[in-house]
């Protein structure tokens, strides 16, 4: 991390979170940012649901909702970018404060409750989107819709042609009963829906489904059979978790989703036994609690074929994506990977 950045960080984690948030996309879309450029190299390089990534190394959707930062985050260092999650309406969310630091545990509890501007600003800005960044959308649905399973598709239909790639997220915790969409029949009527809508495109791109870490062995076991049934090009896992074991802030009791380093061994061991359930037939992303190099490895190796970051960049600032994505470099060479492909599953028994 650059000394401008560490000093930047510490200004930042002195202010409110959320308004700390708002300050760093104003830094990032004012070229404030210290920016790596492309990271890559033979070993990095891959592809993942037909997407050439130039590493597997991206920033989770959240640090840019309304997809104001594109050009700057284009040249972070990330293999791609997912933005949103984005409802069909503006919406404001749940009311403040809804995001708090948990510094002694290097996390995050956030209870936004997709607050965005809604699919006609996020299309607007999509449609100006920087040339070769591989680059996705986080689909939401708003609070007080009727028929929120209609909600992902209509999105979709908006903004499906400035995408590479698009995530149904039906695993936020902050949406009352968004979950139940979890259940195997509800999903398979909402995936339907979305696929028909993707279709319906000119140029049809991957969906993935996000998942929740909290799921049991039933339900994640129903996740599996729907994800390979319903035509979706792979499944991210996770979102953030409403378990507490563990922490030490004095935010832990607030309500919401955690993320950050607490999360890594509950998603992980979601992403290893959804790897095993899934056969290799469809490409993780792993996500939750991603700090470094060693551990995106770990992720990897538990089956993930690209991983995903946010919340440790509130502590290791927006440099640390291309920090992992070289660090993960370096572990290949290591251990004789020729390519992030061939690593992909080989520690999985360790997570099961």
């Amino acid at each position: 991390m650059k000394a401008i950045e560490k000093l930047g960080l510490a200004a930042l984690h002195r202010m409110d979170p959320e308004a700390a948030h708002g300050m760093a996309l104003k830094a990032l879309t004012s070229g404030l940012a210290p920016l790596a450029g492309e990271v890559t190299s033979d070993r990095l390089r891959c592809t993942v649901a037909g997407m050439a990534l130039a590493n597997p190394v991206g920033l989770a959707a959240g640090f840019d909702k309304n997809a104001e930062a594109l050009s700057p985050l284009a040249r972070a260092g990330f293999g791609f970018v997912e933005v949103g999650a984005i409802t069909p309406r503006p919406q404001p969310g749940n009311p403040k404060p809804r995001l708090f630091r948990l510094t002694e545990d290097r996390a995050v509890i956030n209870r936004f409750g997709f607050n965005n501007e809604g699919m006609e600003a996020a299309a607007a800005r999509l449609a100006t989107r920087p040339a070769g960044m591989v680059l996705g959308l986080n689909l939401g649905a708003n609070k007080d819709s009727e028929d929120r399973a209609a909600d992902f598709a209509k999105v979709l239909t908006r903004c499906g042609a400035h995408l590479d790639f698009a995530t149904v997220n039906v695993s936020s915790p902050n949406t009352e009963k968004l979950r139940d969409l979890q259940g195997k029949e509800a999903l398979s009527a909402l995936l339907a829906g979305v696929m028909e809508a993707r279709d319906g495109l000119a140029k049809p791109i991957p969906v993935f489904l996000k998942i929740a870490p909290d799921l049991d062995a039933d339900g994640l076991r129903d996740v599996a059979e729907v994800a390979l049934s319903s035509g979706v090009a792979g499944v991210i896992a996770t979102n953030t978790t409403l378990d507490r074991a563990g922490l030490h802030s004095a935010h832990k009791g607030e309500m919401g989703g955690l993320s950050g380093a607490p999360l890594f061994e509950k998603s992980t061991r979601t992403l290893a036994r959804l790897s095993e359930l899934t056969g290799g037939k469809l490409p993780l992303v792993g996500v939750g609690g991603v700090g470094s190099a060693e551990q995106a490895y770990e992720k990897i190796r538990a089956g993930a074929s690209a991983v995903q970051l946010y919340t440790a960049l509130i502590y290791g600032g927006l440099s640390l994506g291309a920090e992992i994505a070289r660090g993960l470099d370096s572990l290949l060479a290591r251990d004789g990977f020729a390519n992030v492909a061939d690593a992909v599953g080989t520690g999985r028994e360790k997570w099961l």
